[in-house]
């Protein structure tokens, strides 16, 4: 990770991180893992199914302590950081049961933790143990943020601009740059203009995000997002044209530079140092499946994007040394969510273009000491296997209750009834999809709602089925559960 901080500012996080190791070693042994993804990936419900399976001790096949019998119990207690907020994790979980709906999205960060108590694997170590695990759940576009940490307002404005070039985007950032031809960089500072300017800005991130390229995200991550920032002048600048390498003094093109650059140092670079840079382990969610039906460009802007997202992590093989006073994360795992909305014979495949996604991104991982896995999953299964007949056709698909208004085709869904659909197939060469192989608006992916769940006869809450949620688990925690 490029130097983002003065020295004191880095001084000041070793010491931190030794403190915080210091305690994990020889006190009580800690994991941090951190959960993200970008726009409607699922991070909620990854994290509240998460914590359900591990407190209610379901069966899991693919996580090894717990198919071994060595899984004790594992519960929720006070979390170590007061001043993030608590994962709500009740509350979310009484929306995916009760009321059969999905929890709102990740908007800003939150926290919790579980103590989980496990058997020894064996060796020279037996016994009980306990490990603490902290997970940290914050919004993929903050991680996307880091980005701009070395970035001049400058590079960022003339980037920002040549990115509505791309395709399907020249519509939506119309008004935004018809507003911007009327700026002059080098005027006299107007906040009028610069308040108008932002909120032009902000309509154009919000399009794109609401569009077909919502995978990914175009920085600031906050502008969608601000939470207590609402209003306030570091989220008051925009990208401007026709700027000269240095500003005017008292011009509109200096404040927005100065707001840029307080962006950068009182909203980004804390989230790094407090929060991203103890990060031990991490899992990105991907919504593959939105991008593959939106056509070549919006997986390019994906692979991109998935690109930006591992170059901000300091990543390696972490030493005694390293754990002490630069802790690094030394597993990374990319999820494609939503495999419940294939069937089966498309889950490996479904695996196979995520990988090639990230294949440069992971080999530059790997090659720094780090483990980088993928996985196709669904942390909810919201629908189960099928068939369904197309004149002699037999057709491989599945079936669930696809929310109000939902339709495929001419058909429309009153969120009552369950459908059997066939979403189509996902090629086996993966490099095909890249290319073309799968035209945009081909798969008909209507969104499902949560299975319904009941509590069983001792009236404990009932068991929410998951596809490979237990093999992502055992990436991430399993080997220290040993």
């Amino acid at each position: 990770m490029p130097p983002l901080f003065d020295y004191a500012a880095q001084a000041g996080s070793a010491i931190k991180a030794f403190a915080e190791a210091s305690s994990d070693l020889l006190i009580q042994p800690t994991l941090r893992l951190g959960v993200t993804g970008l726009a409607r990936s699922g991070k909620t419900v990854f994290t509240t199914a998460l914590i359900h399976h591990l407190v209610e001790g379901h069966a899991l096949p693919a996580f090894e302590p717990a198919q071994a019998g060595r899984l004790r119990r594992a519960r929720l207690v006070p979390q170590p950081d007061d001043d993030v907020p608590r994962f709500p994790f009740e509350e979310n979980f009484s929306a995916l049961t009760e009321a059969r709906r999905w929890p709102g999205s990740t908007d800003r960060i939150s926290q919790f933790r579980l103590a989980i108590e496990y058997e020894r694997a064996g060796g020279w170590r037996t016994g009980p143990a306990t490990l603490m695990l902290d997970v940290v759940d914050y919004p993929g576009e903050w991680l996307l943020d880091l980005a701009l940490v070395d970035q001049s307002y400058v590079a960022w404005s003339r980037a920002t601009i040549a990115g509505t070039r791309r395709a399907g985007r020249a519509e939506i950032a119309a008004p935004w740059l018809a507003l911007m031809q009327e700026l002059d960089p080098a005027a006299p500072l107007d906040e009028v203009l610069a308040e108008r300017a932002a909120n032009a800005f902000k309509a154009y991130l919000g399009a794109l995000r609401a569009g077909a390229e919502s995978v990914a995200t175009t920085p600031p991550g906050r502008f969608l997002m601000p939470g207590d920032l609402a209003g306030s002048p570091m989220l008051t600048f925009a990208p401007l044209d026709r700027l000269e390498e240095s500003q005017v003094p008292g011009s509109l093109g200096a404040l927005m530079e100065r707001r840029f650059e307080a962006y950068k140092s009182k909203v980004v670079e804390p989230f790094f140092r407090e929060h991203f840079q103890r990060v031990d382990r991490q899992i990105v969610l991907v919504d593959v499946l939105s991008a593959v039906d939106s056509g070549p460009a919006a997986l390019a802007e994906l692979e991109e994007a998935l690109d930006a997202v591992l170059l901000a992590f300091r990543i390696g093989r972490n030493s005694l040394l390293s754990r002490f006073f630069a802790p690094r994360a030394d597993r990374i795992m990319f999820a494609a969510t939503k495999a419940d909305h294939l069937h089966q014979s498309s889950h490996d495949r479904l695996d196979a273009l995520l990988r090639l996604l990230v294949s440069r991104a992971m080999r530059r991982t790997e090659a720094a000491g780090a483990r980088v896995g993928t996985v196709a999953l669904a942390s909810v299964r919201a629908t189960r296997e099928t068939t369904v007949h197309d004149g002699g056709e037999v057709l491989r698909a599945v079936s669930g209750t696809p929310e109000a208004g939902e339709h495929v085709g001419d058909e429309i869904f009153d969120g009552l009834s369950e459908a059997a659909v066939f979403p189509g197939e996902l090629p086996a060469d993966p490099q095909a999809v890249l290319d073309g192989a799968v035209p945009p608006g081909s798969f008909r992916f209507p969104r499902f709602r949560p299975p319904p769940v009941r509590p069983d006869a001792l009236g404990r809450p009932g068991h929410l089925p998951q596809i490979r949620l237990d093999r992502a688990m055992q990436f991430l925690i399993g080997d220290r559960l040993t």
